[in-house]
């Protein structure tokens, strides 16, 4: 892989396959843990707040009182915005895994670039034809795929319209994190839109009743691979090569997370998934890349805000 930037490519070509292996794991390790969905959303963002908290409260501690106490308030509200846009995302795509299959939740979530292209379109920003086709075709594979699980249970159809919901609620996550990274570092926004998020997902919790504790080790472990792979190890990747490389490769190289983790689900969960779904499946990526390639001349001014923020909800 060649980069358009400076830098080694093999470090390059090297970040970005930790980051694709890094979401791809998401989904199996949701499936794997024996805990409510919403309980491991809540620890997965409340425990990358965490971890991140030394670094708002150190080198960015400044920048982090200037939006939420100073003049940007503005950005602030933005970030807790987009926060509450993540919780909605984690809240229904992280229960479409444990009710339906791990290929077809993250096929159907990573339609968040169909949705995109619909809400530049909303906002009064013609996409190219190719995108129209692109959303025709996503479209189209979508409905097969959902189709083909009415036959198997009403569950199924719910976990499909989940990761659905769960894919267009990325989409506005992302619209509203690309404006506040205009002016903001990385560390501050995800500091305050994962600790926003953290907090709503743990009031539902407790609403709900569901158990925020006494879990088993391996469920712990899964939780621990979550937070450091897709939430912090996953972004960080996709943010380094977005420095040396294109917008539109990495959107693309991040579709391999669904092979990934349909590959990951078989090797530990033995699930494997149902042939009539494939085609369906198939044709949404397809879609799907033609959205990403089609939009791919009018990239956006800031690619790498937009686009590290798009990683960040697998």
């Amino acid at each position: 892989m060649r980069s358009h930037r400076s830098g080694p490519a093999w470090l390059t070509a090297a970040a970005l396959t930790v980051a694709v292996l890094a979401v791809a794991s998401s989904a199996p390790l949701i499936a794997f843990a024996a805990a409510p969905a919403l309980a491991i959303a809540f620890w997965r963002n409340a425990l990358a707040a965490v971890a991140l908290t030394p670094v708002a409260a150190g080198p960015r501690r400044s920048e982090v009182l200037d939006v939420t106490r100073g003049g940007r308030r503005r950005d602030g509200v933005l970030c807790v915005l987009a926060g509450v846009a993540l919780a909605a995302h984690f809240g229904t795509w992280m229960p479409s895994v444990q009710l339906g299959s791990v290929a077809t939740a993250t096929a159907l979530v990573a339609t968040q670039p169909v949705w995109q292209g619909l809400i530049a379109a909303a906002q009064g920003r013609r996409p190219p034809v190719a995108v129209w086709v692109g959303i025709a075709l996503a479209v189209g594979g979508a409905a097969w795929a959902t189709g083909a699980d009415f036959g198997v249970s009403v569950q199924a159809v719910l976990a499909d319209v989940l990761a659905l919901i769960g894919g267009a609620a990325a989409a506005v996550y992302t619209a509203l994190g690309e404006r506040a990274r205009a002016r903001l570092s990385t560390t501050t926004y995800t500091w305050i839109c994962y600790g926003t998020c953290a907090v709503l997902l743990g009031v539902v919790c407790l609403v709900a009743r569901l158990p925020l504790a006494g879990y088993g080790m391996t469920t712990w472990a899964a939780i621990l691979g979550l937070v450091v792979g897709a939430q912090l190890l996953g972004h960080s990747m996709f943010s380094y090569a977005l420095r040396r490389t294109t917008a539109t490769t990495v959107s693309v190289l991040i579709l391999l997370e669904v092979p990934g983790a349909a590959l990951l689900a078989w090797a530990w969960l033995g699930e494997v998934p149902r042939p009539i779904v494939l085609p369906g499946l198939g044709l949404l990526l397809a879609g799907v890349a033609v959205v990403i390639l089609g939009g791919g001349s009018r990239e956006k001014r800031a690619p790498e805000a937009s686009l590290a923020d798009a990683a960040d909800p697998v």
